[in-house]
C-alpha cells in the first residue's frame, strides 16, 4: 500500500481540488487514481492528483473499486457519496462521509475541544466566537471581492452597515444557543433580501425544496462548504458530533457550524449573481470552488477550529 509519505506532502488547508463525479468509474491504475467515462462506445481515463485534493464527492451513477479507496484513503482525501448535483438525494440529510483511517493524527486539538464542550457556558462562548468571525469573514470578503462589486454589492451600503452593526452588538448578550440560531437566521434572511435585491430577484424565498435555480444553487454550494467542514475537522482530529451550535442529537452537527463560517460570505452571494450572469450548475460549482481558493476559506476554517480548540486549554486570549 501506498503510503501518504511517499506522495508529495500538501497541508489540507492548502489543497486545490475537491472532486465531484457522476456516472463514472473510480480505479486505481498504474499507481495512479483515474475515473472512467464511457462516450460513443469510447473509454476515457482521467486523472485525479490526489495529493493536491480535499475531498471526493461521488454522485449518481459512481462506483469506486477498493484499490482506488486504499490510494485515497493514504494521501488523506475524504470521500463523500452523495446525490446528483452534489447535494443528497429525497430523504437524505447530510453527505455520508468515508474518513481516511489514521492513527497518527494530532490529538491536542480534540483534547482541546473537549476540555470546554461540557461546560455549557464555555460552549456558549465559543459559538459567539464562531459567529463573530462568520460576520467579520463576511465584511472581508464583500469588501475584496470584484465580482460582487460589479454586481452592485458594497460593504458600506446604508442597507449592510445596520445589519452587521446590530448583529455584531446582540452576539455578545445571547444569552443561549438558541438566542444565537434567532441572530443567525435573521441576518441570513436579511442578507438573502439584500442579494436578491441587487440581483433582481424580487421575491425570492428559501426553501430548501424549491427547484428554481437559486435555491438550488444555494443547497449545491452548500453542500461544498460541508466538504471543507468536514475535511478540516478529520485533518484536526475532532469528532463530528461535538458541535457548539446545531443540533447535539445531529452526528454531523460541527461540520455545519464549521460550514457557517464561510457559507453567507461565499455562497450565498455567489448563488444570486450566477443565476443572473444564467451560469449552468457546473459553471456555477467550478466558480464556488474557485471563490473558496481566492478568498483562502479552508485556511480561514482552519484557523478558526485550532483558535476555538486552544482557547480554554491555554486560557489564550482571541
Amino acid at each position: 500500500m501506498e503510503q501518504l509519505t511517499d506522495l508529495k506532502a500538501i497541508l489540507h488547508s492548502k489543497r486545490a481540488n475537491i472532486y465531484y463525479l457522476e456516472k463514472c468509474r473510480v480505479m486505481q491504475k498504474d499507481g495512479r487514481v483515474l475515473y472512467l467515462t464511457e462516450a460513443k462506445k469510447e473509454y476515457q481515463y482521467f486523472n485525479i492528483p490526489i495529493a493536491n485534493t480535499t475531498c471526493l464527492l461521488l454522485g449518481t451513477g459512481t462506483s469506486i473499486t477498493q484499490a482506488a479507496m486504499r490510494m485515497l484513503a493514504s494521501a488523506g482525501v475524504l470521500v463523500g457519496f452523495c446525490g446528483g448535483g452534489a447535494t443528497p438525494l429525497f430523504m437524505g440529510a447530510e453527505v455520508e462521509w468515508l474518513t481516511p483511517q489514521s492513527e497518527y493524527r494530532p490529538t491536542e486539538y480534540i483534547q482541546g475541544w473537549m476540555s470546554f464542550w461540557f461546560d455549557k457556558a464555555k460552549r456558549l462562548e465559543i459559538a459567539k466566537r464562531f459567529q463573530l468571525s462568520r460576520v467579520a469573514f463576511i465584511e472581508k470578503v464583500w469588501a475584496k471581492d470584484k465580482n460582487l462589486h460589479n454586481h452592485g454589492f458594497a460593504i458600506d451600503d446604508e442597507i449592510l452597515t445596520p445589519i452587521f452593526e446590530k448583529i455584531k452588538d446582540e452576539i455578545p448578550n445571547a444569552y443561549n444557543v438558541g438566542k444565537l440560531l434567532q441572530l443567525e437566521a435573521e441576518m441570513t434572511k436579511r442578507l438573502y433580501k439584500y442579494a436578491a435585491t441587487k440581483t433582481g430577484q424580487i421575491g425570492f424565498t428559501r426553501d430548501h425544496n424549491n427547484a428554481d435555480e437559486a435555491n438550488v444553487f444555494l443547497n449545491h454550494g452548500n453542500y461544498l462548504a460541508y466538504g471543507l467542514g468536514a475535511t478540516t475537522l478529520w485533518t484536526l482530529g475532532i469528532s463530528h458530533g461535538f458541535a457548539v451550535m446545531h443540533g447535539k442529537t445531529r452526528r454531523g452537527a460541527l461540520v455545519f457550524d464549521v460550514a457557517d463560517l464561510v457559507k453567507d460570505a461565499i455562497v450565498l452571494p455567489l448563488a444570486f449573481t450566477s443565476v443572473k450572469e444564467e451560469m449552468s450548475e457546473q459553471e456555477f460549482r467550478g466558480a464556488v470552488l474557485q471563490k473558496f481558493v481566492e478568498h483562502k476559506a479552508l485556511d480561514f476554517m482552519f484557523d478558526e477550529v485550532k483558535r476555538a480548540s486552544m482557547f480554554y486549554k491555554n486560557e489564550i486570549v482571541l
